[in-house]
């Protein structure tokens, strides 16, 4: 079975480290505030000027004051920090983000990014991703493995605007964690349920398969 948004997010929950200073982006990365293991110091970066992202309020907690940069009601954790765009974007290109975690519209098999803009469509722009994917330590894309027509997303090359070149690390799907190498990418866990054939079938760029490939623990 393929995972739903919130089994993305608690499998790129496993990514994080103690001590992390993580970005997360629009959509599905912001779940994985929900999915941190307890007991570890991860601290959470808003490029709209906070820091110490708590899991998002329970219904009725809201404080409309506080707010990701998706414009979604957060909490904040004990020792918060607010600030200027100005400042947190001095954070972001000083290179002190040690991960961040990002949605897509494609990718490419050697790591391009397009995330932002679909043509014909009216968008504000890209945002803080150029400077988050130029930046960052480390990138993990978070995303469904084929579009709403069915069409893959990790494609050969981007046919979208890109945000990035050559940028992406990881990709965690709904199918599968994939890592970006020179040949492709390389197939590292599937969902649970989900076979090669599947994934195979669903991605357009070279899939690299070596040895078993086991089941996501979750």
């Amino acid at each position: 079975m393929a995972l739903d948004k919130n089994g993305i997010a608690k499998r790129i929950a496993q990514e994080l480290q103690d001590g992390y200073y993580v970005n997360l982006g629009i959509g599905i990365p912001t779940l994985v505030a929900n999915y941190i293991p307890e007991g570890m110091e991860v601290t959470l970066q808003s490029e709209n000027g906070l820091l110490g992202i708590g899991p998002f309020p329970e219904k009725g907690n809201a404080d409309p004051d506080l707010i990701n940069a998706g414009k979604q009601t957060v909490t904040a954790m004990k020792g918060a920090s607010f600030f200027d765009s100005a400042t947190s974007f001095a954070m972001i290109r000083g290179g002190h983000i040690d991960l961040t975690v990002l949605g897509a519209f494609e990718v490419s098999e050697n790591g391009d990014i397009a995330s932002w803009k679909i043509p014909g469509k009216l968008v504000k722009g890209m945002g803080g991703a150029m400077d988050l994917v130029a930046s960052a330590k480390n990138i993990i894309v978070a995303t469904t493995h084929t579009n709403r027509n069915g069409e893959s997303k990790l494609l050969k090359k981007c046919t979208l605007p890109l945000t990035g070149v050559a940028c992406v690390k990881r990709i965690v799907t709904d199918l599968a964690v994939l890592d970006i190498t020179e040949n492709g990418y390389k197939l590292i866990e599937r969902a649970p349920g989900v076979s090669i054939e599947d994934i195979k079938n669903a991605t357009e760029g070279n899939l690299i398969v070596e040895g078993e490939i086991p089941e996501m623990k979750l």
